[in-house]
């Protein structure tokens, strides 16, 4: 791809993990001020870790692990083990700028 959208609109916000968080990993709200790792609609991206707290992507692009390739444009996904998949029925919708079938990654306006 010959085009960058990193950068764009990016705010992140410190949450404390509830559980196990993996850095790049879609992340949920699970408590009053906490985030765990996603298992449906994901709010954000875990962009780093430490000492138990969650620095949380919330706007802006990020670069995702995908299960089920949604198609670019608007899309609903939501997010298990790690990766987002297309789920019509209880995904929240999304931007979908980029797929990569290579790496398996799809690239997501939040």
């Amino acid at each position: 791809m010959n085009v960058c959208f990193k950068g764009y609109g990016e705010n992140v916000v410190t949450f404390e993990i509830d559980g196990s968080i993996t850095d790049g990993a879609p992340v949920m709200v699970s408590d009053s001020g906490k985030v765990k790792a996603a298992s449906g609609a994901f709010c954000g991206v875990c962009v780093s870790q430490r000492g138990g707290y969650a620095a949380v992507q919330l706007n802006g692009y990020a670069k995702l692990p995908y299960g089920t390739a949604p198609s670019v444009g608007y899309a609903k996904l939501s997010a298990s083990a790690g990766k987002v998949n297309k789920d019509d029925t209880n995904g929240r919708e999304y931007l979908v700028v980029d797929i990569n079938t290579t790496d398996k990654t799809v690239g997501v306006i939040l």
